[in-house]
């Protein structure tokens, strides 16, 4: 009779899980986990227009707040990673760029203006 004691109390704790399982999978807690940690693409897999945005303005923002002696490696990689999401935004809202074929410096920077005044005129908000 003891060692019988063991096994009713495994077959009451797995009873109770399926239970509690049972109803947190009818409930639809896994379908709104999984929609909240995998959200749905856009049709053509591209990110949002709005999470494009906010991440113009945050690395605008960042661009804006690098100290003076920064290291040249954390200006570049946030000047790539303005440009890639700025190309991204422009491709979205399709605003014609040279980009990536300019060469780095004062034509680049003038580009860069160039496509911000365009999605600007598109009605994307990118600075702010």
């Amino acid at each position: 009779m003891p060692a019988l004691a063991p096994i009713l109390c495994m077959i009451v704790v797995l009873a109770v899980a399926l239970h509690v399982a049972g109803r947190w999978l009818s409930a639809g807690t896994l379908a709104r986990r999984w929609a909240h940690v995998h959200p749905a693409a856009t049709p053509e897999g591209r990110r949002p227009l709005q999470v494009v945005a906010a991440d113009l303005r945050r690395l605008s923002r960042q661009l804006a707040l690098v100290p003076s002696g920064a290291p040249l490696v954390r200006w570049q990689a946030l000047w790539t990673a303005y440009d890639a999401v700025l190309m991204e935004a422009a491709e979205q809202l399709e605003v014609m760029h040279e980009l990536t074929a300019t060469c780095v410096g004062t034509p680049r920077d003038i580009e860069r203006l160039r496509i911000v005044a365009a999605l600007e005129g598109a009605g994307l908000v990118v600075r702010g």
